[in-house]
């Protein structure tokens, strides 16, 4: 098997755009788990309470994927041939569990202490202008988070787009926000109800609809981000963009197939097997492979190493069909 004494493609510096998402919900977060803290201590609402906490979490979380970011870009070293991609992976998938953990957990045990034993809510004013102002925050955050997704999904629905990115920043930073709004819209009609009705067990009513919340959002994002973590194949289009790519360059006669693993957003390792030309000596094909590099190279596919194995098409569909029969020494 042949493979590129470099990176094919070394890893972009494309995460501007997610820092910049990044940074504006990390700012927005800090100012508003103060701002309701203090509107907590004022009013003694648990569901004011929930937020603060969820909006803390919230920004320990930004930070762990600016270090994740940082962490993705390191140059391949010899104990990291392929690179540090997944570290950002590793990191979004402890944001996860943070959210979970700490945001959802902190909210429930909040939400039910004050429901065994609720306290009077006093005057709420200071409660809804936090609200209002974390409204305006949050809303702002969100929407580039929003604009962020929908320059990057093209004509796939929002759904579809979160299952196949193989970037979860800008993603986590949309689920954070969304189910941040969400558990606003529930902390406010807690305040209000349990004001309105003279029953401060619907504020502890409403500290635990904040933890559902955040369970929901926390379960889909661990889920999305396991599946990254312990490697996912990259996107049928990048598939289809190499094979056509490699199989124009002199002394291929075809590629049989290729295996892929998505290292990072933008950092993939692909394994092509192909078939060259009978008369190829083997110094005639290690110049085809680095022909074939120079083209991947060239079309500026997101490759940081490339691994060829010369192969005959009936040898590749063998090699397949074990595959498929469990036999994954075959490869």
């Amino acid at each position: 098997m042949y493979g590129p004494h470099t990176p094919v493609w070394p890893p972009s510096a494309m995460a501007s755009d997610n820092k910049l998402i990044v940074y504006a919900a990390l700012a927005a977060n800090v100012g508003i788990a103060v701002a309701k803290f203090i509107a907590a201590s004022l009013t003694g609402s648990a569901a004011m309470v929930s937020e603060g906490v969820h909006s803390l979490v919230d920004s320990v979380n930004e930070i762990l994927l600016l270090y994740g970011l940082r962490r993705s870009r390191l140059p391949p070293d010899s104990q990291h041939p392929l690179g540090h991609g997944r570290e950002l992976y590793f990191w979004s998938f402890i944001v996860a569990l943070l959210v979970l953990a700490l945001g959802a957990g902190f909210s429930l045990y909040e939400g039910v202490n004050h429901i065994l034993a609720p306290e009077p809510l006093r005057d709420p004013t200071a409660n809804y202008i936090v609200l209002g102002i974390a409204a305006l925050f949050e809303g702002t955050s969100w929407y580039l988070s929003l604009k962020s997704v929908q320059r990057r999904k093209g004509r796939m629905g929002y759904f579809e787009a979160f299952r196949g990115t193989k970037d979860p920043t800008t993603f986590t930073v949309l689920f954070e926000d969304s189910a941040a709004l969400m558990g606003l819209a529930i902390a406010g009609i807690g305040v209000y109800l349990s004001h309105a009705l003279n029953d401060p067990r619907l504020d502890g009513w409403a500290s635990v609809g904040i933890a559902v919340v955040l369970a929901l959002a926390s379960a889909l994002l661990a889920r999305e981000s396991k599946a990254l973590l312990i490697g996912e194949a990259a996107t049928p289009h990048l598939l289809e963009k190499v094979c056509a790519i490699t199989a124009k360059v002199p002394g291929v006669r075809r590629v049989n197939g290729v295996l892929t693993v998505q290292l990072g957003p933008d950092q993939v390792m692909v394994a092509l097997s192909t078939e060259f030309e009978d008369h190829l000596t083997t110094p005639a094909i290690e110049d085809c492979v680095r022909r074939m590099e120079a083209a991947a190279r060239d079309a500026k596919l997101p490759i940081v190493a490339l691994f060829v194995k010369p192969q005959t098409p009936e040898q590749w569909k063998a090699r397949q069909k074990e595959i498929d029969n469990g036999d994954w020494n075959a490869l």
